[in-house]
């Protein structure tokens, strides 16, 4: 192969490069297609509501519910909710969220009796944060 040959191939190859080497802008990450109105931790639920809503839960409480609401669903997909026991995640549930003006979800997570901070991350189906919702067990 002659040098001129190997020379030109070297500069198609960096040109090519060029805009990863520069900073080439990242695409901007697409909106879930759905925005979440409520997103709560309780007790219970009751008549398809969440009760027993609060920051903080008894080390006795058995068991939690974190509640969602989400509205203007463009199409059918799914919501994660990943909980975390301090920066530890302790359980990860995907649920469906159907197409339409409003959708109601829940997951639940036994507490085993773990005091401290807490966390459920709402994520969309392509595991982008969408809201989170933080309480404490003392």
């Amino acid at each position: 192969m002659s040098i001129i040959l190997m020379l030109a191939l070297t500069v198609i190859v960096v040109w090519g490069m060029a805009p990863a080497i520069y900073g080439q802008e990242k695409p901007k990450p697409e909106a879930p297609g759905f925005t979440i109105s409520r997103a709560v931790v309780g007790t219970g639920l009751e008549d398809r509501e969440p009760v027993g809503v609060a920051d903080t839960f008894s080390a006795t409480t058995e068991r939690v519910y974190c509640f969602l609401e989400a509205n203007e669903i463009e199409k059918d997909t799914e919501v994660s909710l990943v909980w975390f026991h301090g920066e530890t995640e302790m359980l990860k549930i995907s649920l469906p969220l159907q197409m339409g003006p409003r959708w109601r979800t829940y997951a639940y997570k036994n507490l085993r009796g773990m005091k401290g901070d807490w966390k459920v991350e709402i994520q969309d189906a392509s595991g982008a944060l969408v809201k989170e919702v933080t309480f404490k067990v003392e």
